[in-house]
């Protein structure tokens, strides 16, 4: 068994780190028997202080073991974690004030090669500390991350504000040496001066104080809106008894008995408010007044009224956000976000979505007419409500294609599921995986395992891949894949440490872990990420990190395979009987394999328009919920269906800015994805060409972003996407 990450919280150790609390103690021992405790209560702090020393530079050391070194993560603990934080900004800053103050000439090495160096430390920590938040968050840690978001916060503007480091970087970005730069060098001088310039670095005064004001607040406030939702994720369950299992599958029961467990309430059954438990009740389910407590519960998230309600969070953040590029001359915040993706700007990402919009709004009133149909005769019922769409929706797949979500699902068994994603990883890639077994790599929880990433040719060892599949308290909810190491070799080349998260309900009493098909496609999905992280050839850290609205495209593309007749006939076997899908239930699958499009890409596009419009107007004054039901009023949004992320919920957007004002990005890289796709269909060896695959490694995986993305794109397909692809791809009407 591999070690798994310390659970203990030293809290009386964390006091004397972050409170200030140690003098008021001590001082209270005094006042009880002053000259028989004093000892005692300085040894005991000499050992917490000892303790809290050690947790720090635990967090902080280089790591140590096989594979260039891997996180102690069987070794760390909560509370390291600030001294540990504070002691890396230090260092780092130290670093970058010795690049600031050279009083050699400014040159592509000296500073931005410099700039690339710092921060290890730093970066060390920030993994153990990603772990805490998305994996193993608890309370301490809410409360820790409450504390040192601001300050982080300050320390990256006094970088980005950092005059004399700005001007040698300004003095190289404008200097004729960039000429004789490499592409890629060059493509690394253009972004790291944009990360300067378009975050303040530019600002002068009081216009400068106040955005580092403003980005500590931000800090703040994402931070709040991630633990709020986090809240009402823990905090609304509902238990059901026998007789309230009405249509619910085997599997559903089992998962549900096991939550409930979990939570002390054995002999019940938990529907938890997460969306891998939520979705499959709302489908099966036939009672409707619980399916709509638990639509209510999930889709209310941060929408309560109570203390971790989001309404005030959300307006704060848009002015906030708003103030802040106008500080820097833009005309609102999507402006700002989109000049350097690949839409460019915030009219031509609406183009696109509202030139999907009507076809998808479409398709959804013929699936509810198609519906009603079948509910009005079955259960008498007049109106199709959100929390009945999955359920009545299952029901015409059924009746039109004779496919039951449910037989499927006894096809998807999550290991075989791996095997399948190794085997794609195989032919396309070039990749071997192995597992770790023995106990050289520590995790930090039992859930997770390890593999060894080689080629398969040389045996050349490329990295780790980390995998932790299954949901539990404390874990945020959804899946998304990260690097605790990234690929680069400016400075000794660097192995890949890559890791893929989910949120899968876990096997009962040993049974495999059975999931749906749209979860089959995320897990593929995630691990398209994975591949991207493990296929990268580039020569400096930087230029590791995505452009948002095509850094999807990679894991939306492994999707597809997930479909060929390679893995149907090898990997989808039924998990009773070893018996691989039937050729019947293939030709099923195939056949309905763009049903239900209409609720899909409107409860995506709801969400992704809702977002454009709160960044692209001045929110002064604004009522979130108002906004939002204005917004898609104006859409004519179905009433039947909600936004696939309510903004009191939308994570994306709100928790952080990663996908603010970006999340059209998922619709912008599927525009690449569908038309990547049709490469591969219309080539000699389908989805399996060997020349296509080459390409696709050389233009689309392995620069990641050393290379524009539109060129990159260009140079695998030999012309720009086709948004007709996507079209065809969903089924919706294409306009010659």
């Amino acid at each position: 068994m591999k070690k798994t990450l310390l659970s203990t919280f030293l809290l009386s150790s964390l006091l004397l780190a972050c409170t200030g609390e140690k003098a008021a103690v001590e001082s209270t021992v005094v006042k009880t028997d002053k000259a028989e405790k004093t000892g005692k209560t300085e040894t005991k702090s000499s050992a917490n202080n000892s303790e809290v020393e050690q947790a720090k530079d635990l967090l902080l050391a280089k790591w140590q073991g096989p594979y260039q070194g891997v996180p102690a993560f069987d070794e760390v603990s909560l509370s390291g974690l600030i001294p540990a934080l504070e002691e890396g900004m230090k260092i780092k800053f130290a670093e970058i004030e010795a690049i600031a103050n050279n009083v050699e000439a400014p040159t592509f090495e000296n500073t931005i090669v410099a700039m690339e160096k710092t921060g290890a430390e730093l970066s060390r920590v920030f993994t153990y500390r990603g772990i805490w938040k998305s994996n193993k968050s608890s309370p301490e840690f809410r409360e820790i991350q409450s504390k040192v978001a601001p300050k982080l916060s300050a320390f990256f503007s006094k970088i980005n504000q950092n005059e004399a480091l700005f001007s040698r970087v300004q003095a190289v970005y404008n200097s004729d040496d960039v000429k004789t730069l490499t592409s890629e060098q060059q493509r690394l001088v253009q972004i790291t001066y944009n990360s300067f310039a378009r975050n303040g670095a530019t600002l002068s005064g009081d216009d400068k104080k106040r955005y580092a004001e403003i980005n500590q607040r931000l800090a703040e406030l994402h931070t709040m809106f991630g633990n709020n939702v986090l809240a009402d994720e823990e905090s609304y369950v509902l238990y059901l008894t026998k007789e309230q299992l009405g249509g619910l599958t085997e599997s559903i029961i089992n998962v549900a008995a096991s939550a409930a467990q979990e939570r002390d309430h054995k002999g019940e059954y938990a529907i938890t408010n997460t969306r891998s438990s939520m979705a499959p009740f709302l489908t099966y389910s036939t009672e409707r007044k619980l399916r709509q407590q638990v639509w209510n519960s999930y889709y209310n998230r941060g929408n309560n009224g109570d203390e971790f309600d989001n309404n005030a969070i959300i307006a704060e953040i848009l002015q906030l956000r708003h103030e802040r590029v106008g500080l820097l001359g833009y005309k609102n915040y999507a402006s700002w976000r989109l000049e350097d993706r690949m839409a460019k700007s915030p009219e031509n990402a609406i183009k696109l979505m509202e030139g999907v919009w009507p076809a998808a709004i479409a398709r959804v009133d013929e699936e509810v007419a198609d519906m009603l149909a079948i509910g009005k005769a079955q259960d008498g019922i007049e109106k199709i409500e959100p929390w009945d769409y999955r359920f009545y929706a299952e029901k015409v797949r059924k009746a039109k294609y004779n496919l039951d979500s449910d037989e499927v699902k006894q096809y998807l068994q999550l290991t075989k599921l791996r095997e399948a994603m190794f085997y794609v990883a195989g032919r396309l890639f070039n990749f071997e995986f192995s597992e770790i077994t023995d106990d050289s790599v520590s995790v930090f929880h039992e859930d997770v395992r390890v593999w060894e990433v080689k080629d398969k040719t040389s045996h050349e060892h490329i990295g780790l891949w980390y995998l932790d599949p299954f949901a539990r308290k404390g874990k945020r909810s959804g899946a998304w894949a990260t690097t605790y190491r990234s690929f680069n070799t400016f400075d000794g080349q660097k192995n890949v440490l890559s890791s893929n998260n989910s949120n899968f309900s876990k096997g009962v009493d040993g049974q495999p872990t059975l999931i749906s098909w749209s979860d089959a496609e995320t897990y593929f999905h995630e691990f398209g990420h994975a591949l991207h992280y493990l296929s990268s050839e580039i020569t400096y850290p930087k230029l590791d990190a995505g452009v948002r609205d095509y850094t999807e495209f990679q894991s939306q593309l492994l999707e597809h395979w997930l479909s060929t007749d390679d893995v149907i006939n090898n990997y989808l076997v039924h998990y009773k009987t070893g018996k691989p899908m039937p050729v019947e239930l293939i030709a099923k699958i195939k056949q309905a394999a763009t049903f239900n499009q209409g609720f899909k890409t409107t409860e995506y596009l709801a969400s992704a328009l809702v977002d454009m419009k709160f960044h692209t107007v001045d929110p002064a004054g604004i009522d979130t919920q108002k906004f939002e039901r204005d917004t898609l009023t104006a859409l004519n949004m179905p009433e039947q269906i909600v936004m696939r992320h309510r903004s009191t919920q939308f994570g994306h957007v709100f928790s952080g800015e990663g996908y603010s004002a970006s999340y059209y990005g998922y619709m912008w890289a599927e525009v690449l994805t569908a038309d990547a796709a049709e490469a591969f269909a219309q080539s000699p060896g389908g989805f399996y060409d060997k020349d296509v695959a080459v390409k696709l490694v050389e233009h689309l995986f392995s620069v990641r972003n050393a290379v524009d993305p539109a060129d990159a794109y260009r140079a695998f397909r030999g012309r720009d996407a086709d948004v007709k692809a996507l079209m065809r791809n969903r089924g919706f009407p294409v306009s010659e």
